[in-house]
């Protein structure tokens, strides 16, 4: 009696759903599992079980957004999970687990084979012909699979055996086969702001469930800054960091455990810098960054770059800088300068930290070592100062819009020189306002390709004039 009371106490757990999750286990290893899962982690003991305790990635798991509404409704179809390490791919995942009526399991990639896909899809199958339920499969660092494993699950996937959820840090257009992707959607995760890495700190201070509350630790708001800066946005670095801290921090006079400025900095290794975003020194170091590119000193303009992305600055932030001082001190003496500057602004929103500290490494220094001409700057703002003083002067009559009907018989367009006709594709007549005859408000330097623009203008003009 003794033994079928045992056995069927392992097949309630066998079958037993534990917040979604089918665990096909036995008591003993239950006890392990539940032993394991208190010994783990902090990052992963804070993962959060509902929607409604998931930090950041409004964008994508919003109220109003198609994740939020999917999973609400247990209606996923395949989906690929694409952001950086830290910022919530395998909790989403976990997320869904606890929340979907259908089966739920897990490989990693980098250790699965075959062998291991083979079994969880004659699992998927005898549960979709025995009960009628579906398999959701997680797949988590699914780049790692090689073309042949991907193609494995295409039919799978295509014929409903499996929900397939990958996740991934690499981009999936270009690592994960092209077929799975067109049957899946993809949904981009953000590093996480600032607020959401201090918010899940507080919790793992405070929370004494899931976090270490019971350690009765407290953290200073500085402490909270510096790490929610220092950890570029991957919740599990700043995390780690915490717990490292409780751990190791003795207690201070008054019986708590206290995570300042000082531990926080040992713990992640890290030296803080005073770096107030608001504050005067923020405001000094982008100033001197950009006047080293101004002045053409490119150690200066690295060196300055290095300090604001070490204070956690963000990353945009400076490639904004990058690109206003390619036109404004650049401009035409080289073209290429903002280029560069849009190219690397556009390449470290795709890219993150760290590697992103290279590319504006570069930008910084190709616009600190260019030819300098503040030209156009000098232009716009002289012509921004003639509107002022002269208000609106009337456009010359042969370059007002002839092609509507009725400009004729006012005489607009009449008059105009098509400058395509013309030798050097240039033809001398009056552009501005009649009022302004002779004014000049963009002048090139002899810097750089400036040069030859004063040179080919000098010379365009003469030839104009000589032909006449």
């Amino acid at each position: 009696m003794a033994a079928k009371a045992l056995w069927r106490h392992r097949i309630n757990l066998r079958n037993r759903i534990s917040g979604g999750m089918v665990i096909n286990m036995d008591l003993f290893e239950y006890m392990r599992n539940t032993v394991k899962e208190k010994e783990s982690p902090l990052a992963a003991r804070l993962r959060p079980t509902t929607l409604d305790e998931v930090v950041g990635q409004s964008h994508i798991i919003g109220r109003d957004k198609l994740l939020y509404r999917a999973i609400k409704a247990d209606k996923l179809s395949s989906i690929i999970f694409y952001g950086p390490p830290g910022t919530g791919k395998t909790t989403l995942a976990k997320v869904i687990a606890n929340t979907t009526s259908a089966e739920f399991t897990q490989i990693n990639a980098t250790v699965a084979g075959k062998k291991d896909m083979e079994e969880v899809i004659g699992k998927a199958k005898d549960t979709l012909a025995m009960y009628a339920k579906r398999t959701i499969l997680f797949i988590d660092e699914i780049h790692r699979f090689n073309k042949g494993q991907q193609d494995y699950l295409l039919p799978f996937v295509e014929d409903g055996t499996i929900i397939l959820i990958g996740a991934t840090t690499e981009n999936p257009y270009f690592e994960v086969n092209g077929a799975l992707i067109s049957r899946s959607v993809i949904f981009e995760l953000k590093p996480l702001a600032k607020q959401d890495i201090k918010e899940l700190l507080r919790r793992a201070v405070y929370d004494a469930e899931k976090g270490m509350g019971s350690y009765d630790a407290c953290i200073d708001e500085d402490a909270l800054e510096f790490l929610a800066d220092l950890s570029g946005g991957d919740a599990r670095h700043a995390l780690n960091a915490v717990e490292l801290g409780i751990m190791t921090t003795d207690r201070s006079a008054d019986g708590k455990i206290h995570i300042t400025a000082e531990v926080a900095q040992e713990c992640i290794q890290k030296r803080r810098i005073s770096y107030d975003k608001t504050g005067d020194n923020h405001y000094d170091t982008i100033s001197a960054f950009i006047k080293s590119m101004r002045g053409s000193d490119p150690d200066a303009a690295v060196y300055y770059l290095a300090k604001m992305l070490y204070a956690g600055e963000q990353v945009a932030f400076i490639a904004r800088r990058i690109m206003i001082c390619a036109a404004e001190d650049v401009g035409n003496a080289d073209p290429m300068a903002l280029n560069v500057a849009v190219s690397a602004s556009l390449a470290v929103e795709r890219i993150g930290m760290p590697e992103a500290q290279i590319i504006l490494a570069q930008a910084a220094a190709y616009v600190a070592c260019a030819p300098k001409s503040n030209a156009a700057c000098n232009a716009i703002f002289a012509a921004n100062e003639e509107i002022q003083k002269s208000g609106n002067l009337p456009i010359p009559v042969h370059l007002q819009d002839a092609h509507y009907k009725g400009a004729a018989k006012l005489g607009h367009g009449t008059g105009y020189k098509y400058a395509h006709d013309y030798k050097n594709h240039y033809v001398e007549q009056q552009y501005l306002p009649y009022e302004l005859t002779g004014k000049t408000f963009y002048e090139p330097s002899w810097n750089g390709y400036e040069a030859k623009i004063r040179e080919h203008m000098k010379r365009i003009k003469k030839e104009a004039a000589e032909d006449k």
